[in-house]
């Protein structure tokens, strides 16, 4: 089973509801499940409620049958600072050292600004691999973040 962030976890109930509601929270689980990601019951309520799902006679479904508001992400600079502790440069790369359990958020934080400088991101529990294009690229981000967490 694949680990998941909330972001990404909501994302992927959103997505299994628009092909129709769950009849019960077992049956939402069980279609998360299949898509790889395993939820435990009191996650999946908290989920729900932050999602604004609703309960109508044929199941769990998104509000007015629409897409249900995406789940918002702190600000890139905010994520940076709550957890970057160090940046080290490698030629075109980036080594980002993130406090134990918070590689993953602070990759998907900086892919989503699609930076020229961040060809893509590759995240364990603590480290980042960020690849620049070049070695010039690669120095202009890390003096980028480095201004964001100072």
């Amino acid at each position: 089973m694949l680990p998941a962030t909330q972001l990404a976890r909501q994302k992927l109930i959103v997505d299994v509801l628009q092909h129709g509601p769950a009849a019960s929270q077992d049956d939402l689980r069980k279609a998360l499940a299949k898509h790889g990601l395993k939820v435990t019951q009191a996650t999946l309520s908290r989920d729900i409620h932050k999602l604004g799902l609703v309960k109508t006679t044929e199941g769990y479904t998104l509000a007015n049958n629409d897409h249900a508001p995406e789940p918002t992400m702190p600000s890139v600079s905010r994520v940076l600072r709550d957890f970057v502790l160090e940046i080290r440069e490698a030629q075109n790369l980036l080594v980002v050292k993130t406090s134990v359990g918070s590689a993953q958020p602070v990759a998907a934080a900086l892919d989503g600004e699609e930076w020229p400088e961040s060809v893509g991101t590759i995240a364990g529990d603590d480290t980042i691999l960020v690849i620049s294009p070049d070695r010039k690229s690669a120095h202009r981000l890390a003096t980028r973040i480095r201004e964001m967490i100072a």
